[in-house]
């Protein structure tokens, strides 16, 4: 892919593997190194609401007993930059990982971050995405996803129903910084084998007030709980 010589992509190796980058294998091939494993901890380390979160999705995983995850917006991307596993995909593992990348328009913590975000940099990210149909349900007409934000906006909280991986059913809430704004989202995430989507949304309440308790750990005031309780009325 370099476009360089076999004697210099050896050198480049080489050198990547005297900083453990990369790590030659018995066959002689060569492997990711514990380097890059350091590295990305450096970097999810550095994102400050990691931290705050951190024992606040614990305690929801424990509560729910679903896999919860924690995404941000780096860039132009939404990463994910936490995760606490459900005991219940000891066979059945979630695709999602830290570190990665997940859709913007087809996920329940992508659609929360859009949904809050000032519309020029909304309509900004939006106009990098190629949408494409991935399930049944997911949003490839932008006039449908924007009547979907609106709905996020008003209710205060997100659902992907398959629209990435069909058996995949989420609820997402948002989190915001000491200013108000939404920097990230939570969320609560099973295979339909186990949760419903309805199943789900039975636990918005705690999703919610995990989300809160996270704002607040970054100096935002939340609403209190009995107030989510009552956008959630309203919303279903």
């Amino acid at each position: 892919m370099l476009g360089v010589h076999k004697s210099t992509a050896l050198r480049i190796l080489q050198t990547l593997e005297s900083a453990r980058f990369v790590r030659r294998t018995g066959a002689g091939t060569y492997v990711l190194g514990s380097g890059l494993i350091e590295l990305s901890e450096l970097a999810l380390g550095s994102m400050d609401l990691r931290q705050p979160a951190a024992a606040h999705l614990r305690a929801l995983q424990r509560e729910t007993g679903h896999t919860v995850h924690l995404a941000q917006l780096t860039g132009d991307e939404i990463i994910y930059i936490d995760k606490v596993d459900s005991p219940a995909f000891d066979a059945v593992k979630l695709p999602s990982r830290v570190g990665r990348a997940v859709s913007i328009y087809a996920s329940a913590v992508g659609k929360t971050i859009l949904a809050y975000l000032p519309r020029q940099e909304r309509d900004r990210l939006l106009s990098h995405v190629v949408f494409e149909r991935f399930t049944d349900t997911t949003f490839t007409d932008h006039d449908a996803l924007e009547a979907e934000l609106a709905r996020i906006h008003d209710c205060g909280w997100a659902v992907d129903n398959g629209e990435h991986d069909a058996y995949v059913m989420c609820v997402a809430a948002p989190i915001r910084d000491s200013r108000g704004q939404v920097i990230a989202a939570a969320s609560i995430t099973a295979i339909e084998v186990i949760a419903s989507l309805d199943q789900l949304k039975s636990n918005l309440p705690l999703l919610l007030e995990t989300a809160n308790k996270i704002s607040y750990e970054l100096g935002y005031a939340p609403p209190s709980l009995a107030s989510a309780d009552s956008e959630i009325r309203a919303a279903t």
